[in-house]
Formats: structure tokens, sequence, C-alpha cells
């Protein structure tokens, strides 16, 4: 089962050195986007979409990196995916060691002891923006978008509310399971949750359920990373395991909201519909393979009695490095908090290290019977939640389905979403020796 191909996963690189630091000030010791991050995304100063870096409290404006030719060692085609884009798909169709050339290349750039670090002040500000000053929006136009199920812990805990004696489904360990969203309601981070309306079951005197059109009552979040693909596949080709790595551009935050009553009346016998499809929301920073490079791991550790995945989903190195060393947090602020100036409530720490399969697996899946994937397509991983409460990915696990409210510190309780409140979502990865990176933020503010 073992394979004799290169890994399709980035090395640890100069780039990562702890020791680097850059010429933009607010970059040094960034809790979020140091020079060792770089990720990328797509903002908007005022002058129409650009693509650009996250830097410190800056955002690097590409365009104007190259038009200035402070990034001489890229190829043409590189160079032709980034000036003057508005998303970055041309920039996900690249090859893996094109997108590695390219964050040498800004890593130099961005590095203080260097030539670039010598660049004239009034060149500085052409270069950067303020990101407070930028509106971030959707990094890609999402072709397709599949929702994984692949939080181990959320799986077996949902399911207990419907098969208490059998949570798990027989083919939950042998095969990444996924339903096919829509791509149209993803919107990047702090995009307004408008409250949906749907079908709701009500029981009648009898107990025979009885549908009436109703705003859903029970909104909720889901806890998930956003996988978005890179260089894709053929109609009617696969995409091996050893090699799904290469052709996965980068990662970010990802909340699946999801209407709990609309879709438990729904969702039987084809799966998520109008519960889901209202919007999902998408942090706005594209954090790339390379940059994650030293915070890969080990898969989640299976029990000795659990399966082995098939071949077609097994690759040695995959299981080694492939799995992600992400914390993940949650963060509630109602309506009457921000009135008070309360800071928001954790509703949990998790971390993605429980999920039960990987990335490259899961596009292993995708594609294994021919589907074609393309750059800019997108994955939610699935909620994440860890063994304990405190690390629960979703209300519907930390409120056991609404039977148990969160309690918060100023007398408020919840057991979903009421109107005004918002959902925070935050990872960053940090392992010694190195420096500490971050995703950004997925925000959004429920309203009727």
């Amino acid at each position: 089962m073992t394979t004799t191909q290169p890994s399709a996963l980035p090395a640890i690189d100069a780039t990562h050195d702890q020791a680097l630091t850059s010429w933009v000030i607010s970059a040094n010791g960034h809790a979020q986007f140091p020079i060792q991050n770089l990720p990328l995304g797509v903002f908007d100063a005022g002058d129409g979409a650009r693509i650009g870096v996250a830097i410190g409290n800056e955002v690097l404006d590409l365009t104007s990196a190259l038009d200035c030719g402070l990034l001489p060692t890229l190829d043409n085609d590189t160079e032709a995916a980034l000036h003057g884009s508005s998303t970055l798909n041309a920039w996900m169709a690249l090859t893996a060691q094109q997108r590695g050339l390219l964050r040498a290349a800004l890593s130099d750039l961005l590095q203080k002891n260097t030539e670039s670090g010598k660049l004239a002040s009034a060149m500085r500000k052409q270069l950067l923006r303020p990101q407070d000053a930028c509106r971030m929006l959707l990094p890609a136009e999402v072709g397709d978008y599949s929702d994984f199920y692949a939080g181990i812990h959320h799986a077996t805990n949902a399911g207990k509310f419907f098969r208490p004696d059998n949570p798990l489904l027989p083919n939950y360990k042998h095969v990444p399971i996924a339903y096919h969203g829509r791509s149209s309601s993803i919107r990047p981070s702090g995009t307004v949750v408008k409250r949906p309306s749907g079908q709701i079951r009500r029981d009648a005197p009898d107990g025979s359920p009885v549908p009436v059109h109703a705003p859903s009552e029970r909104l909720d979040y889901e806890l998930e990373l956003a996988i978005w693909i890179g260089a894709g596949n053929e109609l009617g080709t696969t995409i091996p395991v050893n090699e799904a790595s290469a052709h996965i551009a980068g990662f970010g935050l990802f909340n699946d909201w999801s209407a709990r009553d609309l879709q438990a009346w729904e969702y039987q016998p084809l799966g998520p519909y109008t519960g889901k499809n209202f919007l999902s929301s998408v942090s706005p920073w594209v954090i790339t393979q390379e940059a994650l490079a030293p915070f890969r791991g080990p898969v989640m550790q299976r029990a000795a009695n659990d399966p082995l995945p098939l071949p077609y989903l097994f690759d040695a190195d995959d299981q080694q490095n492939g799995g992600l060393n992400i914390q993940l947090e949650v963060l509630l602020s109602t309506a009457r908090m921000r009135e008070e100036g309360l800071a928001p409530h954790r509703l949990s720490m998790g971390d993605s290290r429980y999920l039960w399969w990987t990335p490259a697996q899961m596009l292993a899946q995708q594609t294994v019977g021919g589907c074609n994937a393309r750059p800019g397509d997108m994955f939610g991983s699935g909620t994440i939640s860890t063994p304990s409460p405190d690390g629960y990915g979703a209300l519907l696990e930390i409120t056991e389905g609404g039977k148990k409210p969160v309690q918060l510190a100023n007398g408020e309780s919840r057991t979903f979403l009421l109107d005004g409140d918002e959902i925070v979502l935050r990872g960053w990865c940090e392992r010694e020796g190195y420096a500490r990176i971050g995703l950004g933020e997925c925000r959004g503010r429920v309203q009727d």
C-alpha cells in the first residue's frame, strides 16, 4: 500500500524561517500575517478589485508590485494570473511549483534586509494599502462547492439525534461523505445573514406532521475549513490521492450556516437543501499550501479495529503528513453584549486534527468517478468538533439540540441564534521553532 511517488505536499524551506523580518513594521510579530504567512486575497481600496497579499496590517498590491518590476523572477503565466486580476482563479490554476516560486519572490520582496527593504517611502505607499481601508471580496469565483462530513465527532454527535444506538452509518469510516452545495450563495466574511424561511414541521394533535411556512427558529453555525481547489482534471479522469495535495491551492475558514428546523423536515431522502443554501460565509484570505508546510502532521489516529482506507484513498505520505494542525475558535456576540461593551463569549475551542479524512482524500474521492475539478472550486471540510463539549463546532451539539441553553455573562442565554447575534470564527497555527500564522476571521451577523 505504500507509494514511491514524491510527496505532493510542499516542503519546509527558507520562507518559513522564524528569524525573518519585514520592512512592513506591523508584520513583525503579527499574530495573523507575519512574513512567514503571505496569504492571497482580493481587495477593493476604492479603485476596483485587485489581488493582494496580507502582510501585517497592510495589503500588498500585486499589480503595483508587478508594474514596478519588483517580482522579476516570475514567469509569464504567473504574472498574467496576478496582474489586473479580480479573482484568484487563474492563480489557483498555476502549478504547485509556480505557486511556490511566487511565495519565494514575495518573501524576498518583503524581507527587511534586502534591496527591496530599502525602497523609497513613496514606492512603499504605492505598494501598500491599510487593511482597514480595504473591502475584502470573495477570493475566487466558486464554480462548484462540495461540503464534506469529515469531522467524525460532529458526525457522531449529530447522528445521535436521529440514531441514538447507531450514530455513525456503516459507510462513514470507509468513504469521504459529501453533498453538492449551492456555490451561488457563498459570500465573504462580514456579509449579513438573512434569516431564512421555509417549511417547518409542526405536530397535529394526533402527532402527525403538519408543515408550516415560517422563519427558521433554529438557526445555527458550523465551524469548518474552506479548501480551495487549484489545477483540476479533465472530465473522465481522476486525481490520485498521492498527487491530490498539489491540486489544492489553499485553505480558509468556512461557516456553513444551517437552519436546523428546515433541514430536519426536508433532508430525507436526498440531503440538505433550503436549510443550507441561503448563505455560506468564507474568510477572505487564502492561506497557501506552502505557508502551512510546518503545520502538517499525521492523520487522526484510528483505533486498532478501524478499517484502513481502500487503496485509492491510501497514500503513506498523506497518512503521515496530510493532517492539519490548526487551532479553531468560535465567538458569539449578541446585540445586547455589544451595547453593554462586553467582550464576545467563546463558544468553543477546536482543532482541525479531528478530521477523519485529509483534504487529499476528499479530492481523490471527488474525482474517483471521473468528476472534473476546476480552479476555484471549494470544499467545506465538514463541521469540526473535538471529543469534549468545549470543542464542539455547532450549537446543535453544544445545546444538545436546544435542550441545554448556553448561559452568557450578562444573563442572556442561547439555544440557537437570534437576530443581532454575530458569530466569529478564528484560526491559527503554532509550533515551536516557527512563527505563528493565522487564517484571519470569518464573521457573520444575523438579521431578520
